[in-house]
Order: C-alpha cells, then sequence, then structure tokens
C-alpha cells in the first residue's frame, strides 16, 4: 500500500529529460520523446516561395522532411553554418521535421519542481512557446513546446 502512494507522488513531481542546444548564446531544452536523431548539417534542397525560416528540405532514408533553421524562426541574427551545426530530427504530430541549431549540448533530467514558469518579458522567442525556465545547477535553460513552434 506504501509503494501505490508513493509511485503516485513521485509521478505527479516525475522529472523529464530534455535535450539541451544552444542558439548563440542562450541554451535552450527540447522533450527528448520528441527527438528521432541528431545528423550534421547539410545544405538541403531550396523550396520556392517558402518562409524565409524554412530553408528547405532533406531526404531522410525515403522521408522528406522540413528544414526549420530555430535562429532565423526566433528572429535571430544569422550566423554561419559550422563544424558544429547540426539538424535535430524530431517527430511532431506525427511528422518528420528537422530544426537546425548552433550545437547540441546533452540531455539532462529536470524534476518539475526545478522548472519555473517564464516571465511575462519582451523576448526573440513568443511566449506561448515556452513552456518554462529550468533550472540545472548554475545552468538556466529555456524549455520549448516544440511541437507548437514548429506546427
Amino acid at each position: 500500500m506504501a509503494t501505490m502512494e508513493r509511485a503516485g507522488s513521485s509521478a505527479a513531481g516525475a522529472a523529464r529529460e530534455y535535450l539541451t542546444f544552444r542558439l548563440g548564446n542562450e541554451e535552450y531544452g527540447i522533450d527528448i520523446l520528441k527527438v528521432q536523431e541528431i545528423r550534421g548539417y547539410e545544405a538541403p534542397t531550396r523550396i520556392a516561395n517558402a518562409p524565409a525560416f524554412i530553408k528547405g528540405v532533406v531526404n531522410l532514408r525515403g522521408v522528406i522532411a522540413p528544414i526549420v533553421d530555430l535562429r532565423m524562426r526566433f528572429g535571430c541574427a544569422n550566423v554561419d553554418y559550422g563544424a558544429v551545426t547540426v539538424t535535430i530530427i524530431l517527430n511532431v504530430r506525427n511528422r518528420v521535421v528537422g530544426a537546425v541549431v548552433d550545437s547540441v549540448s546533452d540531455v539532462l533530467e529536470i524534476p518539475a519542481q526545478a522548472i519555473k514558469p517564464a516571465p511575462e518579458i519582451q523576448s526573440a522567442v513568443d511566449a506561448s512557446y515556452i513552456l518554462g525556465l529550468g533550472q540545472v545547477g548554475e545552468r538556466m535553460l529555456i524549455l520549448l513546446d516544440i511541437e507548437s513552434l514548429i506546427a
């Protein structure tokens, strides 16, 4: 009986894992369960009349996936693609989508109590795409709702 009670209370404050990545000087996190794979950046095939933040499409083992540059999506300054630039392949709403980021850091487990609501301030990222701010030691992560952002 006590085991059932502990299981119920720990589920309410369960920790979740987030893949962390960098865009410029900021560090972000997305739910690891949305990540399919991480690939080195390769130039996609451009699509005519696509929004500027859609870099094009790539063929991933027979699946054509749009590639979104998150820096451009957030309206950040354009950064050159380098050796550490990667594409995070996501499975969002049963669609495969790539997200270009400056670099991938690591996977962190963040307990629910370490996630605070984002303050209402003007920023490059629309507040509706932010799940909260995760505190891990001295690091502050901006946790994104990647489904809403990519959709």
